[in-house]
């Protein structure tokens, strides 16, 4: 056959063919591709934000004796070279940077504090290149002198400025330190660091700072300083006497990161720690890193979104086939007269299937061609759905119309009666439709009782909802329209009697838009239903970790004059004062954090919030932990007893589980606020000024914060884009059902025509073939779609893209459902009018044989 001549003559069918298939292949290969791209800046991200010393792979060994000490850089260098080699080759490209080597002692207590204050010995490799000494001058070699009858080392050691202060101690001082095995620390010179918010100093936080940590049994604390000791140092540190351990880091670089190679990774980090293992000679050399936790906690964050954005994908590209399919099936019909006049003069079925799906590819083929090149320019990775994508829609549209027309045109001039709507279907067919609908009931059971699970089961059962709730359409549309056809029947106006019988006894090609409205509605109804419920926990979750609009906190006691400036503040409207702290429960051991705050003030600014608290006019309200005890007693300040006037499961902004309770700002004798929660509209630059020494954090920003997440963006974007194509494509399923029962309508309404129907009445006829079908399958279709998140429940965890809350409160909102059935209606009744206008220009003898009417 001429597959020119038929491409020309069926113009505008091949040129809709050719636009969806582009779109379906652009959609299947481009948004992969830019999920893939997210996922990827999702983990670097994942690695900037985690601290150095979780994110680096950090080697570490300790000395016991005088064989195991390390006395010079070279013994260093030269097992960080060994390091780099039994790298395994997924790690590689990710620790290409220089990294430092340190050793380190642990646990030294300086004579006479009775183990309250400890100076440790450090040692850097690049020291000389990240601090500056501010005071005295850097150390140099060690020297020995007699102490207690011994001779003993003396460590000349830098500090660092800010501890000089905390600790009490001035450069020249000598601090001896041990309490068996002495040594001497000559403090010789005061250092900063160049630039103290390097990650570097993530390894390295015990020298930059005093590190303060409860003594156990006692309310005082403990002071740890790490001092710097030099090159030369290194001759007279010994693990003999002290407890000494020696590191050697290796900086992970994050852009070298890959989400696809993150599973990888995963099992490179365990395969390294064992081959380090292995190096051991006397003590064992272990592999220190968060990175393993780190990628784990990013993949489990990457399941669900890959199994939301895949679920709605998959729907995307099987509403997509749909549409595809329906085209084909008009391209079908348009080709029925000629194939079937080829069939007749001898032509074979390989013949005249062959020529349908030829003249098919003509048009598929390089759309999908196109859709494939364009999918390039979207940035990301280039997966295997990539290439598959666009093959698939060229075998399913290509396959599909060979298909169809082998089976229509298996013998020489078929007919088709009629006057037959449809046939029974067979008790096999029904029993095997029972069975799919039982199937996806019982996996959406089983999937909302076992929770959150990644596997396949999980992209079934939504697929098996939604095939079920096809299936009931199909076989339930006709019997409510029956009903109405019997009420039509008693009235006089024959144009409902008619239009409702006619929408009852669709054949197979009206039908067949419900399968692809159905889907199309349902998984774009899920998708904003979803994106809706993450927003709103993504609020939640902004308050929850605030408690305030703004929210001031400071180590130390925030002065009056700071506060009164604040409220002067112009855009300030309500300041509320808090103080927390540790208090002491009874008389013993027991410990518990407090808040003390007006509630009632407090609750005054939440209102209209998400979050609240309950009122509290005296008394405590405590956790679960401190429940069942009455009337109890606490030190804070002074000693106040309290009754329990409620149990809350957490405090907005300060406690989330262990022992905690929250009482009046009365009981407190003289309430020193570290906390300040504030309403209005004024910028935390403004009020870090007023109060330097404090942290501002805002509910503004923590929200931004939790929608920038690049996983969160991805997912609520992929959402988005999904609603917006399958509405577009559910738009195009409503007309292509017009244009495809067009011909048998144009030729109904004209037989009518000859018995007197007005062209107002072939208007509301065509309408009210139409209406009945769209009305029905939107109307499931929004049902289903609003029922998946509720019947997949606890199977999606999108916990990770809202803030560590549970994404289930799903409201019911119905702005975007409404828009799309409203669309759908609107362009379904636009679509009779348009199509009674054409046929009304159709001369009768055009459309009625000699014969028709006889």
């Amino acid at each position: 056959m001429r597959i020119a001549l038929l491409a020309r003559a069926h113009l505008g069918t091949m040129a809709v063919l050719f636009v969806l298939a582009l779109s379906a292949c652009l959609l299947v290969a481009g948004l992969p591709r830019a999920m893939q791209a997210s996922f990827d800046e999702a983990l670097r991200r994942s690695l900037v934000s985690a601290p150095a010393v979780q994110a680096d792979l950090t080697v570490s060994v300790e000395s016991r004796s005088s064989e195991e000490d390390l006395h010079e850089r070279g013994q260093f260098d030269a097992r960080d070279r060994r390091w780099r080699q039994i790298l395994p080759p997924a790690l590689r490209p990710l620790a290409t940077g220089a990294g430092h080597m340190s050793a380190k002692t642990t646990s030294t207590p300086v004579t006479g504090t009775s183990g309250h204050t400890h100076m440790n010995l450090g040692w850097l490799s690049d020291a000389d290149r990240r601090v500056d000494w501010v005071q005295g001058r850097a150390p140099g070699k060690p020297s020995t002198m007699r102490y207690e009858g011994a001779t003993i080392p003396v460590f000349e050691v830098g500090i660092v400025a800010d501890a000089l202060p905390e600790l009490g101690f001035e450069v020249g001082q000598t601090k001896m330190v041990g309490e068996n095995d002495y040594a001497a620390l000559k403090i010789v010179g005061a250092f900063k660091a160049k630039d103290p918010r390097d990650r570097y100093w993530s390894h390295n936080v015990d020298i930059l700072q005093v590190v303060k940590a409860q003594t156990p049994g006692s309310d005082e604390l403990e002071k740890r300083i790490t001092t710097l000791i030099p090159d030369a140092g290194l001759t007279a540190l010994s693990g003999e006497g002290r407890n000494l351990s020696y590191h050697w880091i290796l900086p992970i670089d994050a852009r070298a990161a890959s989400a696809l190679a993150a599973p990888d990774l995963q099992a490179a980090v365990a395969e390294f720690g064992r081959v380090a293992a292995l190096q051991s000679t006397a003590s064992p050399y272990h592999l220190d890193t968060g990175l393993s936790k780190l990628l784990g906690d990013f993949l489990a964050e990457v399941a669900t979104a890959q199994t939301v954005t895949y679920l709605v994908l998959g729907g995307l590209l099987a509403v997509a086939l749909g549409v595809i399919a329906l085209v084909v099936l008009l391209l079908g019909n348009r080709l029925d007269q000629p194939l079937s006049l080829a069939r007749a003069r001898g032509g074979s079925l390989r013949q005249v299937a062959g020529a349908g799906a030829l003249l098919t590819g003509v048009a598929v083929l390089p759309a999908a061609l196109a859709g494939y090149g364009l999918s390039f320019l979207v940035p990301g990775p280039v997966l295997p759905i990539v290439h598959l994508g666009p093959l698939v829609v060229v075998v399913a549209a290509v396959g599909f119309a060979g298909a169809r027309l082998a089976l229509t045109h298996r013998t020489p001039l078929h007919e088709r009666r009629d006057d037959v709507s449809a046939g029974r279907p067979s008790a096999r067919r029904v029993t095997l439709e029972v069975l799919v609908v039982v199937l996806a009931l019982v996996g959406a059971y089983l999937l909302r009782a076992r929770g959150a699970s990644q596997d396949p089961f999980l992209l079934l059962v939504p697929v098996g909802l939604t095939l079920a709730a096809a299936l009931i359409t199909l076989r339930c549309y006709p019997y409510p329209l029956r009903l109405f056809v019997r009420l039509a029947a008693r009235g006089r106006a024959a144009v409902p009697f008619l239009g409702l019988t006619r929408a009852a006894r669709a054949r197979s090609a009206g039908v067949l838009p419900v399968l692809i409205l159905l889907p199309a509605l349902g998984v774009s109804v899920f998708a904003a239903v979803i994106s809706g419920g993450i927003a709103d926990t993504q609020r939640l979750a902004s308050w929850q970790q605030v408690g305030a609009p703004i929210k001031v906190t400071s180590n130390v006691e925030i002065p009056a004059a700071s506060i009164d400036r604040i409220r002067a503040t112009p855009g300030v409207e309500q300041v509320v004062i808090a103080q927390t702290g540790r208090v002491q429960v009874g008389y013993g051991a027991e410990r518990a954090e407090a808040l003390a705050v007006d509630v009632a003030q407090w609750r005054r600014i939440l209102d209209g919030a998400p979050i609240s608290v309950p009122p509290l006019s005296d008394g405590a309200l405590v956790s679960p932990e401190l429940r069942g005890r009455g009337t109890f007693e606490i030190g804070w300040q002074s000693r106040v007893k309290l009754a329990t006037r409620g149990v809350v499961e957490s405090v907005p902004s300060f406690f989330t589980q262990g022992k905690f309770m929250v009482v009046p700002l009365g009981v407190l004798t003289r309430p020193a606020p570290n906390t300040l929660l504030i309403k209005g509209d004024v910028s935390p630059d403004v009020l870090a000024r007023l109060v330097p020494s404090a942290t501002v954090e805002t509910q503004e920003r923590a929200l931004s914060a939790i929608q920038d997440d690049p996983l969160t963006s991805t997912v609520r974007w992929t959402l988005l884009v999904v609603t917006v194509a399958l509405g577009s494509y559910a738009l195009v399923a409503v007309v292509l059902a017009l244009v495809i029962g067009a011909a048998e309508r144009a030729s109904a309404v004209s037989f009518l025509r000859t018995l007197g129907l007005s062209d107002r009445q072939a208007q509301r006829l065509t309408v009210l073939e139409i209406l009945p079908m769209i009305l029905v399958t939107a109307l499931v279709g929004l049902g289903l779609g609003l029922g998946l998140p509720f019947a997949l429940g606890a199977g999606v965890d999108l916990s990770s893209y809202a803030g560590g809350l549970p994404v289930g409160d799903y409201s019911l909102d119905l702005l975007v459902p409404a828009l799309l059935a409203g669309g759908l209606t609107t362009v379904a009744v636009l679509g009779a009018y348009a199509h009674t206008a054409i046929s009304r220009r159709r001369n009768l003898g055009a459309v009625l044989r000699v014969g028709d009417l006889s």
